[in-house]
């Protein structure tokens, strides 16, 4: 019985990782345009976007990740005064710094008018200027050290390529909380 019991976890746990495989190549992710590949990092452009944004008291990935993702999770999922779903966008960013802002990219077919006002305090709508960008990647499940040490590395590749940057840094996750496999991550730096 035992074993039996084991072979439906592994198949359900099977499934459920191919369904956000698969599901992954539906979401709408955040456009941009490579500028250029060094080893570590590459340049990227970014158009203007739309976010749906929370501003938390807390800092770091640990504090602030599943917070701020159950409050704009909620949003999203129809806890706004339409009761309307919105579908979800990748990456999700986190900033880095003193307190933690996470956003959420709108999907391209909605603009501000458009969207229906939150049932909760605290989201707001963001328009994120054109940017361009430092990007270093990093597979597995983030924790605040790994994110530390991608930064940390992003720091000292800009530094010896002689390229200037501001010094907030983010973090970008593109996958579901669940996913265990293909999992990608981010450090991001907007370019002076």
């Amino acid at each position: 019985m035992g074993i039996i019991l084991l072979i439906v976890v592994l198949i359900a746990f099977t499934v459920v990782q191919l369904y956000f495989i698969l599901g992954q190549r539906n979401i709408e992710t955040y456009p941009y345009v490579v500028k250029r590949k060094y080893k570590l990092f590459e340049i990227r452009t970014y158009a203007t976007t739309l976010f749906t944004s929370v501003k938390l008291s807390t800092k770091g990935y640990k504090n602030s990740s599943s917070k701020g993702f159950s409050i704009l999770a909620g949003y999203i999922f129809g806890n706004n005064e339409r009761n309307e779903k919105i579908a979800m966008t990748s990456p999700v960013s986190m900033s880095l710094g003193d307190s933690t802002t996470m956003m959420f990219m709108v999907p391209k077919k909605f603009n501000k008018d458009m969207l229906p006002k939150p049932n909760q305090s605290g989201i707001e709508f963001k328009e994120e200027a054109s940017k361009t960008v430092a990007a270093i990647r990093f597979d597995g499940w983030a924790s605040d050290t790994k994110i530390e040490k991608y930064q940390q590395q992003l720091k000292a590749a800009l530094d010896a390529a002689g390229i200037k940057y501001s010094n907030q840094f983010y973090f970008w996750g593109y996958n579901a909380p669940f996913e265990v496999f293909n999992r990608k991550n981010e450090v991001i730096v907007e370019l002076q």
